[in-house]
């Protein structure tokens, strides 16, 4: 029918409407929050890069998880930063570690409330800030990572962790971590795979969180940001070797790989909002170029729309509440 019987603004008329016709909707269960938690803290440690973000000491890490668990928000992720580091990592593997004491600490606090999740890779760990182990000259050495990545798997179901999250980008990696696990006698823990992690330059404020000792790049382990149908490939094979859910990271750069993805699994899909999207958007508001809460729901609602279940964001609690408001 021609104009005016068809008038597609009658839909948006007012906030009722429009929130009846929603296409898209962002629940707090949605939402996962990043933590890090620093070795020898004694008082939260504000990251400068990323406002509002903190590295947590063990106390503070606690009662931030339970804040997190009364907003709503359906999971956390873990970071641990150790006071020491070495060339093998061995901090990530040690059940006495900073990362594995930390989830202990978050499950005694808060049980089964929310999903409790670790990052499972030795980036953190290392002296030279690779993800894995390296080989005499300087590469890094996929097969030697592997058989660390699993034992650091079983020291943190070991601490009660729900879900890990392989990050490296190491070949095979999820069949690994799933026989450990299984081996182990932690068939219930499950792998949120990074099966789709770019080398990306939206990572540097989370290398400024995590005190990262990266000399160099890790572009020869994750991907190049200008392939898709490579992603769509490292999906496959993780889901292939037994991962619960796909991740892509990073999220608003990326979210024809997010359709892209979720149209090809039928497993849970994750986007991670990583620290340089969250970053440009606390700097743009900072400086008043920008309405801050309408931003930070609009880049939720995108991530989800292009079919992104779950959402890792820094904004994760503030976030849940304003949904929680209406908003």
């Amino acid at each position: 029918m021609p104009y005016p019987e068809i008038r597609p603004r009658r839909l948006r008329r007012n906030a009722a409407v429009r929130r009846l016709v929603a296409e898209t909707r962002v629940a707090p269960s949605d939402l996962v929050l990043p933590m890090f938690v620093r070795e020898g803290l004694t008082e939260p440690r504000p990251v400068a890069s990323m406002p509002g973000v903190v590295q947590h000491s063990r106390e503070s890490l606690r009662k931030a998880a339970v804040e997190a668990v009364q907003a709503g928000v359906g999971g956390i992720m873990l970071f641990g930063v150790p006071a020491e580091r070495d060339a093998t990592g061995s901090g990530g593997l040690d059940p006495d570690g900073i990362l594995n004491v930390a989830i202990r600490d978050v499950v005694s606090e808060v049980g089964d409330a929310t999903v409790v999740m670790s990052d499972l890779c030795l980036d953190e760990f290392t002296s030279h800030g690779h993800c894995g182990l390296l080989t005499p000259d300087g590469g890094v050495d996929n097969d030697a990572t592997l058989a660390a990545y699993a034992e650091m798997a079983v020291a943190q179901a070991a601490a009660g962790v729900g879900v890990v999250g392989p990050s490296g980008m190491m070949d095979g990696q999820v069949g690994v971590v799933r026989r450990a696990l299984d081996a182990a006698g932690h068939q219930d823990v499950a792998i949120l795979a990074y099966a789709v992690k770019y080398a990306s330059a939206f990572f540097g404020p989370f290398r400024d969180a995590v005190e990262s000792c990266l000399d160099g790049d890790r572009r020869t382990y994750q991907q190049d940001p200008a392939n898709l149908r490579e992603s769509l490939r490292e999906v496959a094979l993780d889901v292939a070797e037994g991962a619960d859910m796909v991740m892509v990271k990073p999220a608003l750069p990326y979210l024809d790989v997010v359709a892209a993805v979720r149209a090809e699994v039928d497993v849970p899909v994750a986007a991670y909002q990583v620290s340089g999207e969250y970053a440009m958007v606390e700097a743009a508001a900072a400086n008043g170029w920008i309405d801050r809460e309408r931003v930070m729901l609009e880049t939720l609602t995108s991530i989800r729309r292009a079919g992104a279940q779950i959402i890792l964001t820094y904004w994760a609690v503030e976030a849940a509440g304003l949904l929680r408001e209406g908003r």
